[in-house]
C-alpha cells in the first residue's frame, strides 16, 4: 500500500509500505480521510516522532476492510472513525475508567502505526461505527469532537448557564457546540480574527469578541451584566488567553484548559488573586476517553452528528489533499498562519 512515511526530521515521503494484516482481536480500515492534528507538525516539522521510520495520522475514518479472528463488534463493509488511544487496561487509572491518564498507553498515528496510508490496523476497540448520514469528512473529526465534549465535561458542565470560549479554531467552535445542545444560556466566543469570529456566529454562538479591541474586556464583560462567564474553555493553547480566562470567570465559575501552551506560563500575584477572590474551579483536560472504553464521548459524537446538531462541514476545512501531497501539506505549516483551519488527507486521492 502507499503510505506517508516520516524517515527523519523534515522528511516525509510517499512510498510503497507492506500492507497489514489484522491479527486476532484487530481490524483492516479502509483510510478515507485523515486530518493532520497540530500534535504531528512538530513530529514532521521538528524531531518530536517517537522513532523512524514511522506513519503518523490518528484523526481518520474509513471503511473496514477485513476482521481478524474473534472480532464481532464490526463487519466489512461498516463505516467508522478511528480511536486512537490504546490503553494498557491494567493499570490504576485504567481499572478506574480514566484511560487518558494511563501510563503505559499506546497511540495509533505516534507509537504505533496511524492512518497516513491506504490502510490502518487497529484493535477492535478503537472504531467507532456510524451511520450513512454521517459523512467521512465528519467521521475523521471524532476524534477532535470528542475532545473538545471531554473538556467541557471536566468542569462539571450544566445547562442554562454563561460560556466563554477562548479560541475559535475547531476544537473551539466544536466546544461552542456541545455547550449549546447542552443548553448553555449564552456562548461567547473570543478570537483575534474576524473569519473565525463570523463562522463562530454561524454555527450557534450568541455573540463574538475581537480581543485585539481595546476595550474587548469591557464588551465581554457588558454580556453578562458584569457577572463574568459561569463556564470559561481556553482553546487555543496561548499564554495571553490563559490569563484571560482568569478575568472573564465569575464568582464560583469552571475553567478549563483544553489547548496545550507552547511558552512557560507565569500569573501576578493579582492576577492570581482571582482565583482566590472568585473561588473559581480551575482544571485541565486529556485526550477524550471515559468507561466503558472509548467512552460517552465517542457514542455521543455519533448521535450528534447523525442528527445534525453537531456540525463539521467544508467551512471547518482548509483545504483537501491527497495521500501523494502530504509532503506538500506539511511543507505549508512551515510558513506561520498559512494554514487557515483543518487539512484532510484523502487516501483515495
Amino acid at each position: 500500500m502507499k503510505a506517508g512515511v516520516v524517515h527523519a526530521p523534515f522528511d516525509i515521503r510517499y512510498e510503497d509500505i507492506e500492507t497489514p494484516e489484522p491479527k486476532a482481536g484487530e481490524v483492516l480500515v479502509k483510510v478515507k480521510y485523515t486530518g493532520i492534528c497540530g500534535s504531528d507538525i512538530p513530529r514532521v516539522n521538528g524531531n518530536a516522532c517517537h522513532f523512524y521510520p514511522n506513519v503518523l495520522g490518528h484523526e481518520f475514518s474509513g471503511t473496514v476492510e477485513s476482521v481478524g479472528d474473534g472480532v464481532e463488534s464490526v463487519k466489512p463493509g461498516d463505516r467508522v472513525a478511528g480511536v486512537p488511544l490504546v490503553p494498557c487496561m491494567e493499570c490504576e487509572d485504567c481499572q478506574r475508567g480514566d484511560y487518558s491518564l494511563c501510563k503505559h498507553y499506546k497511540f495509533i498515528g505516534s507509537s504505533r502505526f496511524g492512518s497516513f496510508a491506504e490502510y490502518a490496523c487497529v484493535p477492535a476497540a478503537n472504531v467507532v461505527k456510524f451511520d450513512e448520514s454521517v459523512s467521512f469528512e465528519k467521521g475523521a473529526s471524532f476524534e477532535p469532537a470528542t475532545v473538545a465534549l471531554h473538556g467541557l465535561e471536566r468542569t462539571g458542565y450544566k445547562g442554562g448557564h454563561t460560556v466563554a470560549i477562548l479560541g475559535g479554531g475547531n476544537i473551539g467552535l466544536l466546544t461552542m457546540q456541545w455547550a449549546n445542545i447542552f443548553g448553555a444560556s449564552k456562548v461567547v466566543v473570543f478570537d483575534i480574527a474576524k473569519e473565525r469570529l463570523d463562522l463562530a456566529m454561524k454555527y450557534g454562538a450568541t455573540a463574538t469578541v475581537n480581543t485585539l479591541d481595546e476595550d474587548f474586556m469591557d464588551q465581554a464583560l457588558a454580556l453578562t451584566d458584569g457577572r463574568g462567564y459561569d463556564y470559561v474553555y481556553e482553546t487555543a493553547g496561548s499564554v495571553i488567553t490563559m490569563k484571560m480566562a482568569f478575568s472573564l470567570a465569575a464568582n464560583k465559575a469552571g475553567i478549563c484548559f483544553i489547548g496545550t501552551p507552547k511558552k512557560e506560563l507565569s500569573f501576578t500575584v493579582k492576577e492570581w488573586e482571582n482565583l482566590n477572590r472568585k473561588e473559581f474551579t480551575l482544571t485541565g483536560s486529556w485526550m477524550s476517553y471515559s468507561a466503558p472504553f472509548p467512552g460517552h464521548e465517542w457514542s455521543l459524537t455519533a448521535h450528534y452528528f447523525s442528527t445534525g446538531q453537531l456540525q463539521f462541514t467544508d467551512d471547518f476545512v482548509f483545504k483537501k489533499m491527497p495521500l501523494s501531497k502530504i509532503a506538500d501539506a506539511f511543507e505549508m505549516y512551515k510558513t506561520p498562519g498559512a494554514v487557515k483551519g483543518k487539512i484532510l488527507v484523502d487516501s483515495e486521492r
